[in-house]
């Protein structure tokens, strides 16, 4: 068997003796989505649905079967004339073999199949809230069984279904460890968005549009087999980049100021996540170099925190203190450090946190506290961004030279049993190194 495929089977396997005997769980393969009249989106396949099956088509749905040990995939048949319009389906006979599952059939039978199942079992596991549809249909099906099996058991032993669970409540912890395929692909997936960074740096020129810089972007992600960006592509010159979330990459660029570029490949559903900040005319002024030298130097030490059993919370609030302490140096902010960070006067600069979790979705799975609300503590396989910023919009009380100075530089960095691995280390991000590469 392909080597990949066994590694769905065996997460499959892993969640199945998570539910236990008395459990059953249905996924769901995500819709697709119209864009215009009859024209849809380029369909990309739900997170969870891949992460289980490795199955790339709309209109299917996973089951698993707790006490039987199985796990069955319902999905479309082969249809020769709907594959002459919109291309190859593997049907079930395929399915069923190509991607070791128990048993396959027809997408329509999933309610028969789900109401089988749940005779006999006491829990239900489902990522409830994803797709508000099929929630109302499953739920329908579970207080079905579930008053015909009180009404049983009142006469004699049958089993009554009792609770409705969130599913990602296992899945969540398991995608939040990236194993050796995982990482595999994201190393893939970083490195065609780190050269498409540095392409971005080596053809950005004043004069250019946005847009232009994002076409080179685009152009060196598609050439690298990476068809799709894993997020929309922020593209922000001058005082754009003060919008931490600017997209309309519509404005030209402007000489003396800089371009902030906050965008990474999705391959094969994994993602890339960088961000980088340089000069459009290839130097940094004097004030720019201020501003980017904090930003580094909070930057290269939160990676180097990043290791094995230390708390994020620790890394992130020493992130803080560097970031305020750097706006008290430019004299950007007055008064000690510790009043500063107390009346949280360093988020006017830098209102995003640290970093977030990387892998199948940009911000991915997984929270930074357990059930307890104690922190999580960093685990070889977990991948995390390391992103801190400062965004300085023009006022009147902000020194002219650091009007519209917005800086983010992001990494992404895989926890390993002796340390950390940089998974973007070939984009530059030290002002020579930059200043170096624009001038080629």
């Amino acid at each position: 068997m392909d080597t990949d495929i066994n590694v769905y089977r065996q997460r499959r396997q892993h969640v199945l003796s998570q539910i236990g005997e008395d459990g059953v769980a249905i996924i769901f393969a995500a819709p697709e989505q119209r864009r215009s009249n009859d024209t849809e989106y380029p369909y990309r396949q739900d997170s969870y649905f891949h992460y289980l099956t490795g199955f790339p088509e709309p209109g299917s749905a996973l089951i698993l079967n707790g006490r039987e040990h199985s796990a069955t995939l319902l999905c479309h048949n082969k249809d020769p004339g709907h594959e002459i319009w919109n291309g190859f389906r593997y049907g079930y006979s395929a399915a069923r073999e190509v991607f070791a599952f128990d048993c396959a059939d027809d997408i329509g039978q999933w309610p028969a199949y789900l109401k089988k199942a749940l005779s006999g079992h006491r829990h239900l596991f489902a990522l409830w809230g994803l797709y508000h549809d099929n929630d109302s249909k499953v739920q329908e099906l579970w207080y079905e069984i579930a008053r015909i099996a009180n009404y049983r058991k009142t006469n004699g032993s049958t089993i009554a279904p009792e609770s409705m669970v969130n599913l990602a409540t296992i899945l969540d912890p398991m995608r939040l460890i990236k194993d050796e395929h995982e990482q595999k692909i994201m190393r893939i997936a970083t490195e065609i968005s780190a050269q498409a960074h540095i392409r971005a740096m080596q053809t950005t020129r004043p004069g250019q549009f946005e847009y232009q810089v994002e076409a080179e972007i685009l152009h060196e992600f598609m050439q690298r087999g990476a068809r799709f960006p894993s997020y929309n592509s922020i593209v922000a010159g001058g005082k754009n980049a003060c919008c931490l979330h600017y997209v309309s990459n519509n404005c030209q660029l402007k000489p003396n100021e800089l371009l902030m570029i906050d965008a990474g490949a999705e391959y094969q559903m994994y993602a890339g996540d960088i961000s980088r900040t340089f000069p459009i005319n290839g130097r940094f002024t004097s004030a720019q170099k201020d501003v980017y030298d904090i930003v580094l130097a909070v930057n290269q030490a939160s990676i180097a925190s990043t290791v094995k059993q230390a708390n994020w919370q620790t890394i992130s609030t020493a992130a803080i203190q560097m970031l305020t302490q750097g706006l008290i140096d430019l004299g950007l902010l007055h008064g000690s450090l510790e009043q500063n960070i107390e009346a949280q006067t360093y988020r006017r600069f830098y209102m995003h946190g640290l970093g977030h979790w990387l892998g199948l979705d940009v911000h991915d799975v997984g929270g930074r506290f357990d059930n307890q609300e104690q922190p999580i503590l960093l685990q070889p396989g977990m991948v995390t961004t390391i992103e801190p910023g400062l965004y300085i919009s023009a006022a009147d009380d902000i020194p002219k030279a650091f009007h519209n100075i917005g800086i983010r530089i992001e990494d992404n960095v895989l926890v390993t049993e002796n340390g950390n691995e940089v998974l973007t280390a070939s984009v530059p991000k030290t002002i020579p190194e930059i200043e170096a590469l624009m001038q080629h």
